[in-house]
């Protein structure tokens, strides 16, 4: 129980014969005008408030929200549980295990670490579409899955018999956020507290940005690093200000022919265009009650696509419905029912809250779309994909994309790619074309292909390599999962087929939709196409990809062919889908299967005809589009509780490849100096009980300067190892063969893996070097500055005790909430990271790291300010820090060295610095979080 009740907020709730204890928001003065994400937030803090941490003042700041002001109010926000996937979960756990030996060494007790918040973890992300196409692809996958990561599984087992309140949800059972949706989250907790049953909201952070996907059933939760993530399973609270909260006002109803896809797409180039970074987004008006629960999650699961924290839909009739379907019990559907109304959590359409700025979507209005070549904001009406296909080719199939670059970025010199206009995008494809030096290859030169059996056919630019149903967004959404059914029997029917050089593949987020696609007989239809089951897991969205057809690989390496893939995903960033890959397009289920009959990106659905028939007539899109109201009566008619209750009833026992595992039973993780997969992490090595104080950085040199929308994905290690690489150089020193490198995110629980392959994508571009792409940068610490991969420059750096430092543009570490991005620049020896602007995660996680993040002053870059990289970089003004205060800036100080140019003047400038609450300061402070955290559990 908390130890203070200011407001006399302490109640009991009696829901049929159970009581619970409440903290009521109407002994707040101001809850009522709150919009329904931060009436969450004060309940938080009525039920915590602590008189230290958590003050009657915060409380009260919150009930008198203003809402225009700029956030300058600190909180603690202590989720309710945390949820990870096991990409981001398995370092969570190896530092835990890790953090049970420090305390022992610092002469604590190793049981002392547990999660204090329950945690549960799902496998999702290990699992790649290496077979497709056949019946077995599927069950082949899986075996595939066991062999590559036995020693993860092992260790996780190991993690939920070890650790108390922590679960895992096996291999082959779902995404993580539909399992969520579907089963996990609670919509409102209860938790037994000093002998009282308590019920409360049911909040969450997770160790995966599309942890807002739960949003939609009026659960707040957001993404976090796993740094983050660990500290809330060892109790820390999430520091945070209160935020600003955009209303997003909901009218009309989605037209026939358009769907949930089509609609997000639209909300999320609205909402990159108004700018909601580090903002609450929340949608209200009468047009709620119109959207599905599974639209509402389609929605909350692209917050990260549009920037913000969250992206929360109220509750009311439709989450109690989605919870009955879905097989929670009636006692807990009266609970959230009870509770909502109590609370003031409920849906009313007639009462508008107050927010911090409007938006407003009439849904009528919203026509069919796609998002890329590269980003999920880069909306582009399906009508006019063709046209603006052949614009971006321009990008892409080009011998000089340097020079490309170079001239768009001479022309917008100061623009942010996020606010471009669309006349802005066109005039920079048409500088794109004007200056390429060698002609673009031709887009009418396709590449003849003989197949294995004989058969043959052309490649071109634009040809759809990969045609992939995939990604929690929309495997959560049977609207527009059956819609792809209906349009496959449609197209069957017709005597059309998918075309033969594109990869296809289907990975539902839950078993539940093979339950519903065999009910309503559509199975066949799918597999018809090709599209057979390859794994329940996120596979292509995250690049799990697995390799292409051979011969297109083929064709398309030594052709340097612009190919594209096409996903029902939410991210689509260069680089990740496939190494072969260059262009990325996001659509809905039914227009992936509408681009593999098409099989090319270079295709006007409107005009251009997807095959002749079985009757020997052209067949057009809209000639095998399902009808929404089929498409509705089949959910109706194919859908049902017992399929949540069968595929859910036994979710963490796994199948005889999970029981089989053999289970450790330790206190403290055995670990295997021979293992490649999981190994103790060098973060605690000689910590001691006092802090060591924070100093100046002195002399520093820049390891990579980098433009603008620097994602995570292009930071942190993802995809597949290559044997050229550090990462497979070090597995070939310890005995690994060539075709068992694994993918970097089956190793994540290897620092020696992950530090050699940050910063290592493919796309990467390093402006310290001219022309070049991948993990590359100039190695300072020799006369000549060679290029040098970034790792091994990186040893030889900290070799000679010299700090790092990396300069960056806008959006720097957008995307997904990656915690290696932090942890592998922090072990590289990066010290401060200097941009023009952070993403919220990636910010936070840097601190948590150790490392400082620093904005250039507003209005300035690296470029403005005339610095090249070549530059030593002193920073003062950090150790006023050790005083318990955080400087609102430091001075830089970048001095020309023997590689600069001879005229090369010294530049200086202040720094903001981006340690944004006290609790982050204290994590600064201490080294990183972790250390925070273990120093005080030991105290």
């Amino acid at each position: 129980m908390s130890a203070v009740n200011s407001f006399g907020a302490r109640d009991t709730l009696r829901v049929g014969s159970t009581d619970y204890e409440v903290f009521r928001l109407d002994a707040v003065e101001g809850f009522e005008k709150l919009p329904f994400s931060l009436k969450v937030l004060l309940e938080n803090l009525l039920r915590t408030e602590d008189g230290a941490n958590i003050t009657a003042d915060h409380i009260r700041a919150l009930g008198s929200w203003v809402p225009t002001a700029d956030p300058d109010t600190e909180i603690q926000f202590t989720p309710a549980r945390v949820i990870m996937q096991d990409f981001t979960g398995v370092p969570c756990i190896v530092d835990l295990a890790t953090m049970r030996e420090a305390v022992a060494d610092l002469g604590g007790d190793p049981n002392t670490i547990n999660p204090l918040a329950p945690a549960e973890l799902v496998i999702d992300h290990s699992v790649i579409a290496d077979l497709f196409g056949s019946d077995n692809a599927l069950e082949r996958n899986v075996e595939i899955e066991y062999e590559r990561n036995g020693e993860r599984y092992q260790f996780l087992r190991w993690g939920q018999t070890a650790f108390d309140d922590f679960k895992v949800v096996p291999p082959g059972t779902g995404i993580v956020h539909q399992v969520n949706i579907e089963y996990l989250a609670r919509v409102t907790f209860t938790r037994e507290v000093g002998g009282v049953l308590r019920a409360y909201p049911d909040t969450c952070v997770g160790t995966d940005s599309h942890t807002t996907m739960v949003n939609g059933l009026g659960v707040l939760g957001w993404g976090v690093g796993g740094i983050e993530a660990e500290a809330a399973m060892l109790g820390q609270p999430v520091s945070m200000l209160i935020p600003k909260v955009v209303g997003f006002k909901l009218n009309g109803s989605i037209p026939a022919g358009v769907t949930a896809t089509d609609v997000v797409l639209t909300i999320t180039q609205m909402l990159r265009k108004h700018g909601v970074v580090g903002k609450f987004v929340e949608f209200y008006g009468e047009g709620v009650a119109q959207v599905p629960l599974a639209n509402r999650a389609t929605i909350g699961n692209m917050s990260p696509e549009f920037g913000s924290t969250a992206a929360m839909f109220p509750i009311d009739d439709v989450t109690l419905g989605y919870l009955r379907l879905t097989g929670r019990s009636e006692d807990q559907v009266a609970l959230v029912e009870a509770y909502s109304k109590l609370q003031g959590l409920w849906h009313n359409p007639a009462q508008e809250p107050v927010f911090s700025e409007y938006l407003e979507l009439d849904l009528g209005t919203v026509v069919p779309s796609i998002a890329g070549p590269k980003r999920p904001q880069d909306r582009v009406e399906l009508s006019n994909a063709k046209s603006q296909f052949e614009i971006d080719l321009q990008n892409y199939a080009t011998h000089d994309l340097s020079m490309v670059d170079a001239a768009v970025e001479a022309s917008f010199p100061a623009s942010d790619p996020i606010g471009f206009t669309a006349q802005d995008e066109q005039t920079a494809h048409q500088i794109s074309h004007q200056h390429v030096s060698h002609a673009p290859v031709s887009v009418s030169s396709p590449v003849p292909i003989t197949t294995a059996d004989g058969a043959t056919y052309t490649l071109d630019h634009g040809a759809v390599a990969v045609a992939a149903i995939t990604s929690c967004t929309n495997t959560s959404n049977p609207s527009v999962m059956l819609a792809a059914g209906l349009l496959a029997r449609n197209a069957v029917r017709k005597g059309l087929t998918s075309k033969p050089w594109v990869k296809t593949t289907l990975a539902p987020g839950s078993k539940v939709v093979t339950d519903y696609y065999a009910k309503a007989g559509l199975t066949g239809d799918l597999e018809a196409l090709g599209f057979y089951t390859v794994g329940y897991g996120c596979t292509v969205c995250i690049g799990n990809t697995g390799p292409l057809i051979d011969e297109v690989s083929a064709a398309i390496n030594e052709n340097d062919l612009a190919v594209t893939a096409v996903l029902s995903g939410n991210r689509n960033f260069e680089g990740r889908i496939s190494p072969d890959v260059k262009m990325n397009y996001l659509a809905s289920p039914p227009l992936v299967i509408a681009y593999a009959l098409a099989g090319s990106m270079n295709f006007d659905f409107d005009t251009d005809a997807l095959g002749v028939g079985s009757d020997g007539t052209e067949v057009f899109l809209k000639d095998i589009w399902p009808d929404s109201a089929e498409v509705q009566a089949t959910i109706d008619s194919s859908i049902d509780t017992a399929m949540f209750t069968k595929e859910y009833g036994e979710v963490f026992a796994g199948d005889e490849r999970w029981r089989s595992l053999p289970t450790p039973d330790s206190e403290v993780f055995q670990w295997d100096p021979e293992s490649t997969y999981v190994r103790k992490p060098p973060y605690f090595d000689g910590m001691t009980l006092e802090t060591t104080p924070v100093s100046d950085i002195v002399d520093a040199r820049v390891l990579a300067k980098l433009g603008d929308s620097v994602t995570t994905d292009h930071i942190s290690p993802a995809g597949n190892i290559k044997a050229d690489s550090p990462a497979g150089a070090y597995l070939m020193e310890h005995g690994v063969e060539r075709g068992d490198f694994n993918s970097y995110g089956s190793r994540r629980g290897n620092h020696e893996i992950m530090i050699r392959g940050t910063f290592a994508n493919i796309r990467l571009r390093n402006q310290l070097l001219d022309g070049v792409e991948g993990g590359y940068t100039r190695d300072f610490t020799k006369p000549d500055a060679p290029q040098s991969f970034i790792y091994d420059a990186s040893q030889n750096y900290q070799a000679a005790g010299t700090p790092l430092v990396i300069f960056g543009g806008k959006e720097y570490g957008s995307g997904s909430s990656r915690d290696w991005a932090a942890k592998g620049t922090s072990l590289l020896g990066v010290k401060a990271v200097i941009t023009e602007s952070f993403e919220r995660i990636h910010r936070s996680n840097l601190i948590g790291m150790g490392v400082v993040p620093l904005q250039f002053p507003a209005g300035e870059s690296w470029a403005s300010l005339g610095l090249d990289g070549t530059e030593s970089v002193s920073i003062t003004g950090l150790e006023e820090l050790n005083a318990g205060t955080t400087p609102k800036t430091v001075h830089v100080v970048a001095t020309p060295t023997a590689h600069s140019a001879p005229d090369k003047a010294v530049v200086e400038f202040d720094a903001v610095v981006r340690i944004d609450t006290p609790g982050e300061a204290d994590y600064y402070r201490n080294g990183g979080i972790l250390q925070y955290v273990l120093r005080s559990l030991v105290v």
